[in-house]
């Protein structure tokens, strides 16, 4: 079974899930694909969860308690929401490997640096043993995936990072890391009456 794997760096989210992946890598052929997470909600009218308050502050106080619980390292960077393009795009020119994103998730989210400054763009750099990634990150091709994971994203009803697609299928968020391992082993998880009674499920009232 082939599977995607979108994420944002700008995410903490999907840095906690990608902490995890070892859990699910070895039943399926799993593909990092980096996006613009803000691509995503543009496209769907939404707005992320760093731009409402209230909502800001409990999803910033959940991840910190998740890390904690987890014993992952963890330091929030001095600013966020940030510009992910170039850490992104980094992801993109190092091949998307595990070790590539890794290294840049734990420069961002392990360590707190900013890749929308120079400094922490330099210690992003050093994390990943490179000194050129303004020259990488400028090839054209880097950007026309970037962009090209995006689109491809949309085009598998993806809506949010992290997620998780195969066989059509959406697993979005870190927390449905278990729903998507248990459907590895079992695809009829999806197919019982009370899981296929969702698949028409009218809406009895619509909000104007």
């Amino acid at each position: 079974m082939h599977a995607h794997w979108y994420f944002d760096v700008i995410s903490p989210f999907s840095y906690l899930q990608f902490l995890r992946l070892n859990e699910v890598a070895g039943r399926c052929d799993l593909s990092l694909k980096p996006v613009l997470f803000a691509g995503l909600l543009n496209a769907n009218g939404q707005k992320g969860p760093a731009e409402i308050p209230s909502k800001r502050l409990f999803t910033y106080r959940m991840v910190t308690w998740l890390a904690a619980k987890r014993g992952v390292p963890f330091t929030f960077p001095d600013a966020h929401p940030f510009n992910p393009i170039r850490a992104l795009r980094l992801c993109v020119a190092l091949g998307a490997t595990t070790d590539s994103v890794g290294n840049i998730f734990h420069a961002i989210w392990g360590e707190g640096h900013l890749p929308d400054n120079d400094k922490g763009w330099q210690a992003i750099q050093a994390a990943c043993g490179i000194d050129n990634g303004d020259e990488m990150i400028a090839d054209p091709d880097v950007k026309k995936t970037l962009i090209a994971n995006g689109q491809q994203a949309l085009a598998e009803n993806v809506f949010g990072v992290p997620s998780f697609v195969a066989g059509g299928e959406v697993f979005w968020g870190d927390d449905a890391l278990g729903f998507f391992s248990d459907w590895l082993d079992d695809r009829g998880v999806l197919e019982t009456p009370g899981m296929k009674k969702l698949d028409d499920l009218p809406s009895s009232a619509n909000r104007r």
